[in-house]
């Protein structure tokens, strides 16, 4: 796979803020804990020109403010984020507009005081795509690509429903003509009916305008809908990726297959049944992580070495990589029992 898109080895560090009471208890002596939190920890991930590539993970993983660095919004503590090997950052700032976000609340996302079609021209009459003279023409081809009448141009966002504002908000992304959209969670927000009709719209414009896409989401279904590859992320680290098929047939990292069962699945036989199993345990906090294999506290198949020893993303198969001492084991165990996922 030609790497089209590359985030190398990328760390992403909060330093904690310090509070003028924070400040006044260490003039006193108190002792006053400054520890940053380690929101992404060397992570590495590859897109080929085309692919589709699922970020999913737990809430507080990491997904969001991976996808916010790959995007040049937010600079990486350490590491390279690269479009066709050229840095998506120069000195701090984003220096290439090829790479637009979806972003999770359209509502949040679109300006309420300016008019949705001057919101969809802004950025391509900015950067010189269109003239402002065309700038109508454009916005109104780019409504209609996304399903809406172009005469909502002249409306507010709060004049349409969730799913409307979510077609906008796609809309202004690809007027830009990126060649990486990031979609964070885009689909969160609304209502199951709509999020079908928003996900087969993105599968129809990522068709027909080539695109590489990052669809980071909680919804494991969507997901395996939409995406070629999977990563899995769990306190801030990829810790399995690979085809996504593969991914939900054999798992070959326990959090993964504790993330798969944790979905709800309803069986029909002799009455309709729901069956699911929660993950037990809460995931630690990022301020202070446990040793070894982050996941010890909350694994099935938790070992000695595990508490002790911090596994490295290994290549456990071709193109499949795993975070787990054991991660073998796993996939010949997945293969005999594990009956996979059902959307």
């Amino acid at each position: 796979m030609t790497a089209f898109f590359r985030i190398d080895q990328v760390s992403r560090a909060f330093a904690p803020e310090i509070t003028l009471g924070d400040r006044i208890a260490a003039k006193l002596g108190a002792n006053v804990e400054t520890r940053s939190l380690q929101a992404v920890n060397a992570v590495t991930l590859e897109l080929a020109k085309g692919e589709t590539l699922g970020l999913v993970g737990e809430s507080g993983c990491g997904k969001s403010t991976l996808g916010r660095v790959a995007a040049g919004i937010l600079p990486p503590s350490s590491g390279t984020v690269a479009l066709e090997g050229k840095p998506v950052l120069l000195n701090g700032h984003k220096a290439t507009t090829r790479i637009q976000t979806v972003f999770q609340d359209p509502f949040a996302s679109l300006d309420p005081r300016m008019k949705v079609g001057e919101t969809v021209a802004e950025g391509p009459v900015a950067h010189g795509l269109v003239s402002r003279a065309k700038a109508g023409d454009y916005v109104s081809e780019w409504f209609a690509r996304v399903g809406l009448d172009p005469a909502f141009a002249g409306r507010y966002p709060h004049q349409f429903s969730g799913g409307q504002r979510q077609r906008i908000a796609i809309a202004r992304a690809l007027a830009m003509k990126p060649d990486l959209l990031i979609c964070d969670e885009p689909v969160a927000s609304l209502d199951v009916s709509i999020q079908a009709q928003i996900l087969n719209l993105f599968l129809h414009l990522r068709r027909e305008l080539n695109l590489t896409c990052l669809f980071i989401s909680h919804d494991l279904s969507v997901v395996r809908h939409v995406s070629d590859r999977m990563a899995v992320m769990y306190l801030g680290r990829v810790v399995e990726q690979g085809e996504t098929a593969q991914l939900f047939e054999t798992p070959a990292h326990p959090y993964t297959k504790a993330l798969l069962a944790s979905v709800p699945k309803l069986t029909l036989d002799d009455e309709a049944i729901v069956h699911f199993e929660p993950i037990e345990g809460e995931i630690p906090s990022p301020l202070s992580p446990p040793p070894g294999c982050h996941f010890s506290p909350r694994c099935a198949f938790v070992q000695e070495r595990c508490r002790r020893e911090a596994p490295e993303l290994r290549e456990v198969q071709e193109r499949r990589f795993a975070a787990c001492h054991f991660s073998e084991s796993l996939v010949e165990q997945g293969s005999r029992d594990f009956k996979g996922f059902d959307t």
